[in-house]
């Protein structure tokens, strides 16, 4: 009778802790249970999010593509920003549905956010201009520019910089913040440029016949257009010569080739009719004392 009595005491407290585990377990599937479907839901609302976001991408990155306005790096720059705020939303949307407070989290998001924006604006303000730029197109790949103090021609334009090849072939990376914040002036912007050319004669020389030659050189060159036609006109009494003005308007890919071949023919059909190009001369005056 003692024995039993002593077993039955010490199986007690196995039966309890039993039924507290098992207790414990069902009250876990039934939570489980309960929950499902919310996982259920968050995991459908999480790929289909996620899917839409991609076919978005895509179908934005082919719209930029199909527009003239928008080049390659732009145009994947704009998709992916779309895509990434499309994944955001759908991971708030994704924590909602678990019954995760969506407000508080963007409110962290969005703290987060300026933080990083405050660490990096200076980087981001080339960037938004970067952007700026590839939207307006103040000059485009292969265009002769001058910007931010320097000149050249125009290699890549990227998000945060620009690459320029000076006319030596020094490459320059220009902060994008740095162009667009300053005078851009693209000698390449027009299909047309105007030559201008001065040439000096002597007091002593006809003007009208300095002037018919240059028209007369300006004329032999297929490249000089006559509309607008050519101005040749006298412009300043200089110190030592009569400066005439010519002012003819090309092809934007003809512009130094016919300033320097226009320069050499004026200068040998002078010399061949005699007209003189003079020198700086100073004349001094001197005064005899007794």
């Amino acid at each position: 009778m003692h024995a039993w009595t002593l077993s039955a005491a010490a199986g007690e407290p196995l039966s309890r802790n039993f039924d507290f585990a098992l207790a414990f377990a069902q009250g876990m599937l039934d939570r489980g249970v309960a929950f499902l479907p919310s996982v259920a839901g968050a995991l459908v609302v999480l790929v289909a999010g996620l899917w839409i976001a991609g076919r978005l991408k895509r179908a934005a990155a082919a719209a930029f593509a199909r527009t003239a306005r928008f080049d390659e790096t732009l145009g994947g720059f704009l998709s992916s920003l779309i895509y990434y705020a499309l994944v955001a939303l759908v991971i708030i949307t994704t924590l909602g549905v678990f019954g995760v407070p969506t407000t508080s989290f963007a409110a962290i998001i969005g703290a987060g956010g300026l933080a990083i924006g405050l660490a990096l604006q200076g980087k981001l303000g080339h960037v938004a201009s970067g952007v700026m730029m590839l939207g307006f197109r103040p000059f485009d790949v292969g265009d002769f520019v001058e910007a931010a103090g320097v000149s050249g021609t125009v290699k890549n334009i990227g998000l945060v910089t620009t690459e320029l090849a000076t006319p030596d072939n020094k490459k320059i990376i220009v902060p994008n913040g740095k162009i667009f914040d300053n005078i851009i002036t693209n000698y390449a912007g027009y299909a047309t440029r105007r030559v201008d050319l001065i040439f000096g004669v002597s007091y002593e020389d006809d003007l009208d016949k300095a002037m018919a030659l240059i028209g007369e050189e300006a004329a032999k060159d297929a490249r000089i257009k006559t509309d607008p036609e050519p101005v040749i006109a006298v412009d300043k009494l200089g110190d030592w010569s009569v400066d005439i003005t010519c002012r003819v308007w090309v092809e934007r890919a003809d512009y130094f080739a016919v300033k320097w071949a226009l320069v050499k023919a004026v200068k040998e059909r002078f010399d061949a009719e005699g007209v003189s190009i003079p020198f700086p001369t100073r004349t001094v005056l001197t005064e005899n004392q007794a």
